[in-house]
């Protein structure tokens, strides 16, 4: 297709579809690793917290086999990635990650209908958080007949998202608001929902945590980190592939 040579290492759901995608797209990969791989493709976010790949295996291993001129597609590579390799972040491509959280807000969604025992519409939810997921899930939520409101630190935040027709809170006074939700969702690294808050609650609050550090203090939150790969792999997969082919497969 354009004269490189793939090789994929480590393992995850996602990893394997992007594969599979990339292969139709014409895509060459090659069986092992050798001196002929110009690109190596790694899964997304690539390493556990001892710097193995996800899914098994140590980086090393492979690139002992590569050139040194060969690319690395990765997700938050930090110091595992050793100095001289030209690498491509895809954690840090603005489409990638804004793709990617509605996929997120698509399983979150989905992890919610599987718990409740009623639907959505009409539904009071709580979505902590503005960001990328935040705005996402909102939409996905609202668009299904929930009542949304979110809370916000910023008030530029809260004053956007009630334009948009959401209601609002500030994240420093939900205590006394956490009775009327039925689905708590939040987007937050870091306490945002603490013990004490949490008895505010009412008793058959679904209380779902997205974040990448836990933001819910609660023993029976559902934590629902890295939902693309476990929920939805091949759309994971397939956002891994248009985004490799976008950043440098041509």
């Amino acid at each position: 297709m354009n004269g490189h040579i793939y090789y994929s290492a480590g393992h995850t759901d996602a990893l394997d579809f992007a594969v599979k995608a990339l292969k139709r797209k014409g895509c060459v990969f090659a069986k092992q690793p050798d001196k002929t791989v110009t690109r190596l493709l790694l899964p997304v976010p690539s390493f556990d917290t001892n710097g193995c790949l996800k899914g098994g295996g140590m980086l090393a291993e492979v690139l002992e086999h590569l050139s040194r001129n060969v690319t690395i597609y990765c997700g938050n590579p930090g110091h595992f990635i050793p100095p001289g390799y030209k690498t491509v972040d895809l954690l840090q491509d603005a489409f990638f990650l804004a793709e990617n959280a509605d996929i997120t807000a698509h399983c979150a969604v989905r992890e919610a209908i599987l718990q409740l025992t009623v639907t959505l519409r009409g539904c009071h939810v709580l979505v902590v958080g503005w960001g990328r997921i935040g705005k996402c899930l909102s939409s996905l939520l609202k668009s299904m007949g929930a009542i949304v409101t979110v809370a916000a630190r910023k008030e530029q935040d809260r004053a956007i998202a009630a334009a948009l027709g959401y209601d609002v809170t500030d994240v420093h006074s939900l205590s006394y608001e956490l009775l009327r939700f039925q689905v708590i969702f939040n987007t937050v690294p870091g306490t945002v929902i603490t013990k004490d808050a949490i008895k505010y609650c009412r008793p058959d609050c679904l209380k779902i945590d997205l974040a990448s550090v836990p933001g819910i203090d609660a023993p029976d939150v559902i934590s629902a980190r890295g939902l693309p790969n476990k929920d939805a792999p091949e759309s994971s997969g397939e956002l891994i592939a248009r985004t490799v082919l976008r950043l440098g497969a041509f």
